[in-house]
């Protein structure tokens, strides 16, 4: 599973680093192919020669070679690296990592990364409880890294509890996990809508909604790293895309995300709709932008056409459909009649009922609903883990045929 993987490894200042070699030498023999980089302070712990010899390549410890000027860029690092292994990461590091401080290559390369990125924390008990490490971790889960969870056991310093960097054989066996899954969607094509519509009353004004595309962009990063080739038919929003399997493109109105998604639900072995389309659009828009003052203003409206039943009424045999449902009141009745008159596989329900849910958030609190009835509802997560678990029961769904 590692056979040819391009792995970088980043090893902080943290007791745990003495396993780093152990690591690295398991990598090697299962063919994967190893590059690391230290911080200063790693190399109290574990000496860049002992890193060298075990991984047949230099070790990078600075941002350039003082004894011959030569660069080692960050870039060329981060570019390099089907995946980088931050391990162990100690609480400085997660910090810096937490508020995009780069002050070592080790920094720099983590934003200039465009793979996925696993970080591993090691530290003593009362400083892995603390709320900022805890603030920390969510917030890099959040970003869209992958957290190997540290283990409990004794520290360093004689106490007992979670702190401890996974073994170098638990790290291997996540690591092959991880590529495994990253092929599970390998030929498939998925069509993902992401962000609000903004339909046109005149030049400078429009009808639109507080959706960031921030779970649709989720969905689309996850469903890419699991090997799909993913279409993001998005509306306008601030967020970029980083995976190399997704084509993005943008769009203003209803009309202009229909358009698009009709023309590639064909080639599409699922569709998810997390878009927030406007369900109304102006009748017509004003050529010059409306100047009157202290007037009322009618404003004649019409309903766009409804994306998700088109595609729905559309499905092909064998094709995975998705949709999400943002309610106030009623919400399983709203969503199960929503499930069922689009012709739906799936559908997503989030309620703004919910504290810190939907519009804006980094976080979500969903219920999936299958054609079946079946219900399954999760705690409030970050976006990147609804996704996750949205991903999970897609896989499920293949494999069981419903």
């Amino acid at each position: 599973m590692l056979r040819g993987k391009k792995i970088l490894v980043g090893v902080t200042g943290s007791i745990a680093a003495y396993k780093i070699p152990f690591l690295v030498r398991l990598l090697v023999k299962e063919g994967a192919e190893v590059k690391v980089v230290c911080t200063e302070m790693a190399t109290h712990f574990v000496t860049p020669l002992t890193l060298s010899t075990l991984s047949g390549n230099p070790v990078y410890t600075d941002f350039f070679d003082s004894r011959d000027g030569s660069w080692h860029s960050h870039v060329d690092l981060g570019h390099w690296a089907d995946v980088y292994l931050l391990a162990p990461v100690s609480a400085t590091t997660l910090g810096k990592m937490a508020n995009g401080i780069a002050d070592n290559l080790l920094l720099a390369t983590y934003l200039a990364a465009k793979c996925p990125v696993l970080f591993a924390p090691a530290m003593d008990l009362d400083m892995f409880n603390h709320p900022t490490t805890n603030r920390n971790i969510k917030t890099l889960v959040g970003f869209g890294n992958h957290l190997l969870e540290p283990e409990t056991g004794e520290l360093a310093s004689g106490l007992t509890g979670p702190g401890r960097m996974q073994e170098p054989e638990h790290i291997l066996s996540f690591l092959k996990d991880f590529f495994k899954k990253k092929k599970e969607l390998n030929g498939k094509n998925v069509l993902v809508s992401a962000g609000p519509t903004y339909e046109p009353i005149d030049p400078v004004r429009f009808i639109g909604n507080f959706s960031s595309g921030k779970m649709g962009f989720a969905i689309a990063e996850t469903l890419a790293d699991m090997g799909a080739r993913v279409i993001l038919v998005t509306g306008p929003t601030s967020l970029n895309t980083h995976n190399q399997n997704i084509e993005r493109y943008d769009v203003n109105t209803a009309q202009e995300m229909l358009t698009n998604c009709q023309k590639f639900a064909e080639e599409a072995h699922i569709v998810i709709m997390s878009a927030a389309v406007a369900d109304f659009t102006p009748v017509s828009k004003q050529s010059k932008k409306i100047k009157e003052k202290n007037k009322v203003i009618n404003l004649e409206l019409k309903p766009t056409t409804d994306i998700l039943k088109t595609l729905g009424a559309q499905k092909k045999q064998g094709q995975i459909v998705i949709g999400f449902a943002l309610e106030t009141d009623d919400e399983l009745e709203n969503a199960s009649r929503k499930l069922k008159n689009k012709n739906l596989d799936l559908i997503v329900l989030n309620s703004l009922q919910d504290k810190n849910a939907g519009f804006g958030h980094n976080t979500n609190k969903v219920t999936f609903i299958n054609k079946a009835g079946r219900t399954k509802s999760f705690a409030l997560k970050t976006k990147k883990e609804v996704a996750i678990d949205l991903a999970e029961e897609i896989l499920d769904m293949i494999k069981t045929g419903n």
